[in-house]
């Protein structure tokens, strides 16, 4: 499933440059990572991508923001075929670490992972969204979703790649999530807030009402 309860990521498509096909949300289904084993996906990715293909070294790869980040899976039927990470900051989210596997280059999954991502960026309340892409892949990247590069900001070089920064504006969500929400709903498992969780079924057990929407 998606991150929320909508059949798809109304939304989070709206960001991209192309119509998602909806045969691709029946064969691509992509999701925030919550546990453990999906960690490992994630990384496991990356290291495919980033370290072998690329050749970026351990520690670079893998810099010290990955646990306090969220990251998405986009899986093919069950495997896992791509992830990104995203970053939160006061007024706006930053987009990184954006990967499929090679064979899934070209597919649907990268935008079925995207919409995803875009809409739970937006149901947090976020209109604003920062990359940081390599200056080669800008044609690809402008393509893909819509944005543009930062005005005035210089380029700039890390693990051998020149980098430049782009905005990608994300629509405002009518369901977007306040500091005014039901306490129970703010609780739940990132991304399904509209699905009640394992602290809702434990309300009963204070002998109290269940307040959750």
């Amino acid at each position: 499933m998606g991150c929320s309860m909508t059949e798809l990521p109304v939304i989070g498509a709206q960001v991209l440059c192309r119509r998602v096909p909806d045969d691709a949300f029946e064969r691509y289904s992509a999701r925030p990572v919550r546990t453990l084993e999906d960690y490992q996906k994630m990384a496991a990715i990356r290291a495919a991508v980033f370290m072998s293909e690329q050749d970026c070294p351990y520690e670079e790869e893998f810099d010290g923001n990955d646990l306090c980040a969220t990251h998405f899976l986009v899986f093919d039927g069950p495997q896992p075929v791509g992830t990104l990470r995203m970053r939160w900051f006061a007024g706006f989210a930053k987009l990184e670490r954006v990967v499929l596997l090679r064979s899934q280059r070209g597919r649907p999954a990268l935008q079925v992972m995207l919409a995803e991502a875009f809409e739970l960026v937006a149901r947090k309340g976020y209109t604003m969204m920062i990359a940081q892409i390599q200056a080669r892949l800008w044609p690809v990247w402008s393509r893909t979703f819509k944005c543009r590069i930062v005005p005035g900001r210089p380029r700039f070089w890390f693990s051998d790649y020149e980098y430049i920064e782009i905005e990608i504006p994300v629509p405002h969500h009518p369901q977007a999530l306040s500091a005014d929400e039901d306490p129970m709903v703010m609780i739940r498992p990132e991304g399904l807030w509209d699905k009640p969780g394992v602290l809702d079924a434990s309300v009963g057990r204070s002998g109290q009402p269940d307040v959750a929407a």
